[in-house]
């Protein structure tokens, strides 16, 4: 059964700024709690720009 809960609950609090934080970068405004009124192309802009910021991070730490 698949549940919203974070097993560590204080990286809720990370995931949510660095949310945020991408979707400042793309130009999306994101209000804390409810976003149901994005539009498709907007919360693909966020996902997509946290994804890419997350392969960046990788390959730094590879380095």
């Amino acid at each position: 059964m698949a549940s919203n809960k974070a097993l560590v609950p204080q990286a809720r609090e990370a995931l949510d700024k660095f949310k945020m934080e991408a979707a400042s970068e793309v130009g999306v405004n994101l209000k804390q709690g409810y976003n149901g009124d994005l539009t498709s192309k907007q919360a693909g802009s966020v996902g997509g720009q946290m994804v890419k910021k997350m392969i960046e991070a990788y390959e730094n730490g590879m380095k």
